[in-house]
């Protein structure tokens, strides 16, 4: 499939590190997010049901990422994918967590993963 969707500069907050100072408070993450779709019958019918509801899936990220303490955002990039490639039966995706400020003199650190369904 050619055709992507994708999400850029989602941002919420959640208990994500591994020293004591980090877990006090949520923290800020930003994720970017796409997966392949076949446009064509969406486009045909210019329907919702037809097409990859990407506001659903914002809004599970945010639910399940600001409801999230994880040590590792490898961890964190890891289950999120892995919950939504199933829960929205998706083929594919490609899911990037950045943390801001995380590395002092950094603009940004962070993790892509790849997922696939299986099944």
């Amino acid at each position: 499939m050619a055709d992507k969707v994708f999400i850029e500069q989602l941002k919420t907050r959640c208990k994500i590190g591994i020293f004591a100072w980090e877990r006090r408070i949520k923290q800020k993450v930003i994720m970017d997010m796409e997966f392949p779709t076949d446009a064509r019958k969406a486009s045909r019918r210019d329907d919702i049901r037809d097409a990859v509801n990407y506001k659903n899936i914002a809004k599970y990220a945010l639910k399940f990422t600001s409801g999230s303490e994880y040590f590792l955002l490898e961890t964190l990039a890891h289950k999120l994918a892995e919950a939504i490639v199933k829960r929205f039966r998706l083929p594919e995706i490609r899911l990037r967590i950045s943390k801001p400020g995380a590395i002092r003199h950094s603009r940004n650190v962070g993790i892509e993963v790849v997922r696939k369904r299986h099944g």
